[in-house]
């Protein structure tokens, strides 16, 4: 459970990153994600301070050791609260705790958090002191370049800098405004513009400070435009619909020139992880939903899908029924 500092040390820099995103990046996702990006930073889904004071801590903490560069994504305003989650961080082994000021959903405003923390950034300078007393582990943040009708850039820039007195290095901006009334989690995601020049002036006037990118990023080429600018690159749910996107990122953007992976590999690694889990009281189904754009745009891709979305075959299914559906999508390649 716990991890030694010189493992810490020997992180890979943020380059790239899978976005949290809620129900998605769950344990299961993030093993699959590393069988195809060793160097990749993942992130969890949101986890509430409430959820982890008061609730069960090996259930939204656990994660398998393959899953590093591993960082937890935190909800909460309350700077003990985190301080105290920052701390159960460290002792599971997390390598970096991140802090959501971006989540625009009315959930997460009536608990105080989320994007409506941009509006107070003494509040969050506070939060994130709280947490690297508490921890030796890094503590970044989650944010917007702004909320609601407030679009210009000094906005973005006098908030960064008062969370940066309280020793924040690594800020991850979603270059967009979250609206906190009148538009969905969803509408959030694609409403409001993508103002990523903000994000480059931000990195130019702030070159200290790590700065990644966020927000509407679907191709490498993209990643490779962005890198230009700034320090790194944080995917969503590209990643998550089309995980094969991430197959070379390793070679492309930390010069890793080992072979890289191969669709068969991935599913023969997630065969014995499958097994685990099912000791754990999971089951296929919770696994199989997050892997079902291993094959995205191949023929036979609809195989794979159909095998492994079927609830008949699910119910009491064992790893073999991977097995039976990568051989289903090998015939409709050939038919």
């Amino acid at each position: 459970m716990n991890q030694t500092l010189a493992n810490r040390r020997a992180l890979p820099p943020r380059r790239l990153s899978v976005a949290p995103m809620l129900d998605w990046t769950d344990r299961h996702y993030r093993y699959f994600a590393r069988q195809i990006t060793r160097h990749t930073w993942l992130y969890t889904e949101m986890v509430t301070t409430g959820a982890l004071l008061n609730g069960d801590v090996a259930r939204h903490l656990r994660f398998d050791e393959a899953e590093h560069p591993i960082a937890l994504q935190l909800g909460g305003s309350e700077p003990a609260e985190l301080a105290a989650c920052a701390k159960l961080a460290a002792e599971w082994g997390y390598d970096e705790v991140n802090l959501n000021v971006g989540c625009p959903s009315e959930r997460v405003q009536k608990g105080a958090f989320g994007a409506c923390l941009m509006a107070e950034p003494k509040l969050v300078s506070d939060c994130v002191k709280a947490m690297r007393d508490a921890v030796d582990i890094d503590v970044t943040v989650k944010h917007r370049i702004g909320i609601d009708q407030i679009e210009h850039y000094d906005y973005l820039r006098e908030f960064v800098d008062t969370v940066a007195e309280a020793g924040c290095h690594t800020f991850i901006v979603h270059a967009r405004n979250a609206i906190l009334k009148g538009l969905s989690p969803k509408e959030n995601r694609e409403i409001p513009p993508l103002k990523y020049d903000y994000v480059y002036r931000l990195k130019r006037e702030r070159p200290d400070l790590e700065i990644l990118i966020n927000g509407g990023v679907k191709t490498n080429a993209e990643i490779a435009e962005h890198l230009k600018h700034v320090d790194g690159v944080m995917v969503g749910r590209e990643a998550y619909h089309n995980p094969w996107l991430m197959a070379d990122w390793d070679a492309l953007f930390y010069g890793d020139e080992s072979a890289g992976p191969e669709r068969a590999a991935v599913v023969d690694a997630m065969m014995p992880y499958v097994t685990a889990r099912l000791g754990d009281g999971s089951n296929v189904r919770h696994i199989a939903r997050h892997i079902l754009g291993l094959f995205q745009g191949l023929p036979g891709a609809r195989n794979w899908r159909r095998m492994l979305s079927d609830s008949k075959l699910l119910d009491g299914a064992d790893a073999g029924l991977l097995r039976q559906a990568y051989e289903a999508t090998l015939a409709g390649r050939r038919a």
